[in-house]
């Protein structure tokens, strides 16, 4: 069966407008079943995503100017689709500390839209991976900000939510102003949004006419510096990450994406460590973009996020557990996690080992590539100051790893686990094994055979 590749999209977001009309009319026992449904219905769009047509085209006619389908896209679509996933079977556990901070009229008013407003920022996302033209981008930026502003904000009755939420939509808006205004210098001076035609036109420019483009540029990066968390565009994220709802926290830093590892070192908050952890992360990518030269380093910036994707999720979802249990995100709720829970120890082991970018996990090949790629693009000081903070990295994240299995335990019962949470927690501990000694797998699904075997021969 051959699926055209526009299906994705318009599938997510008819499953998002579902969930909101069959949450109108569920009781409350029904609420985590809004959830189930959106799993079940972004699963079935994951699969279907092996089954699209490619499209290489940028310069298509009518809705097709703005829209293309090629081998990248498709795969940051499923990112887009495992990560609202795992986010969704995350909300799930944090539903009661959802219910302690909303008011409504029964104990489980706003669940199910909880569940249900994830499934648009993942349509949001999917469409931003396709995108080819400035409007589009803009549309699927602003689908996928607007989603977070009510999301970051959404325990209304908790202080450091609103916080987080006034903090994020002010910023974001401010970010937004520049990406528009930067869009307009650069429509103004091609007359076009496409970025095909657009690159073009700029070929043609009158001398002196590289200054307002370059300005134009200038700003769209700050606005796109704001969204991803770049240095030196990052202060909003520590506090943002700390107060909106810990799946939220998990969407934000693996959707959205370097000077952060050294700031993480003295945070003994989980989440404001892990903010600080995705500002350096989003340097890692930004090295990898800078050094770009065709498939081969850009599949370096899809591994890369990939194995993100693992290690982040991963990490959040261990949090809100243990946050349930505990009372607390702190890294002394983990104190001594390892004789009270030895299986959510272990993959928080993992975790924390494959950000740090250890040998046999996901996070080490990630690097190695990033690296080998700004090396090959002589860009030597980057590479040197990326491996600095990745030295740095090793303190903070076994930091975690002392109070697990060092420290004495908060408590002595072990940590329940649904059994949905128990696979996941499984899947992205064995993915993060299997993708740090055999990377080939997200490799080939990226670039042709000569280019996988010139990143890949080497390890």
């Amino acid at each position: 069966m051959i699926i055209g590749p526009a299906f994705l999209e318009v599938a997510v977001l008819l499953t998002g407008i579902f969930l909101l009309i069959y949450e109108s009319f569920a009781n409350d026992r029904e609420k985590n079943f809004v959830a189930g449904m959106g799993i079940a219905g972004l699963s079935v769009v994951f699969v279907a995503s092996f089954f699209v047509v490619q499209s290489n085209s940028v310069y298509g006619a009518g809705w097709l100017q703005f829209y293309t389908a090629d081998s990248f896209a498709i795969f940051f679509k499923r990112i887009a689709l495992l990560t609202t996933i795992v986010v969704l079977i995350t909300s799930i556990e944090y539903r009661d500390v959802v219910r302690r901070f909303i008011f409504g009229v029964h104990s489980d008013a706003g669940i199910g839209e909880f569940y249900a407003l994830p499934v648009f920022t993942c349509a949001g996302l999917m469409w931003m991976a396709s995108a080819v033209d400035f409007v589009m981008i803009f549309v699927s930026l602003e689908l996928v900000t607007i989603s977070f502003y009510i999301l970051v904000a959404y325990m209304r009755r908790n202080a450091n939510s609103l916080e987080a939420g006034v903090k994020y939509l002010v910023l974001g808006a401010l970010s937004t102003g520049f990406f528009v205004y930067g869009v307009t210098w650069i429509f103004g001076l091609t007359g076009c949004t496409n970025l095909a035609q657009a690159a073009d036109a700029m070929r043609h420019l009158a001398p002196g006419g590289e200054t307002p483009l370059l300005f134009g540029f200038m700003l769209i990066l700050v606005g796109l510096g704001f969204k991803i968390a770049a240095v030196p565009f990052q202060f909003w994220v520590p506090d943002v990450y700390q107060g909106a709802p810990t799946p939220i926290t998990a969407f934000l830093s693996v959707g959205s994406k370097a000077a952060g590892n050294l700031a993480a070192m003295p945070q003994n908050n989980l989440k404001r460590l892990l903010a600080y952890s995705s500002i350096a992360h989003a340097g890692y990518l930004l090295i990898a973009i800078a050094s770009l030269d065709g498939a081969g380093s850009a599949s370096a910036v899809a591994f890369y996020l990939a194995g993100y994707l693992l290690m982040t999720l991963l990490s959040f979802i261990i949090i809100v557990v243990v946050a349930n249990a505990t009372g607390g995100d702190d890294i002394a709720n983990f104190n001594g996690l390892s004789k009270r829970s030895p299986g959510l120890a272990f993959a928080m082991l993992v975790a924390m080992l494959s950000l740090a970018g250890l040998p046999l996990t996901v996070g080490f090949f990630g690097k190695f590539f990033v690296f080998a790629a700004a090396i090959q693009q002589g860009h030597y000081v980057l590479a040197v100051i990326g491996i600095i903070t990745v030295a740095a990295g090793f303190y903070y994240y076994l930091k975690v790893v002392r109070a697990m299995y060092w420290l004495d335990a908060t408590g002595e019962t072990a940590i329940p686990l649904s059994r949905l949470t128990r696979v996941t927690v499984i899947a992205l501990t064995v993915l993060i094994f299997v993708f740090g000694v055999y990377p080939a797998p997200i490799l080939s699904t990226l670039t042709p055979p000569e280019t996988e075997t010139s990143l890949a021969g080497d390890r």
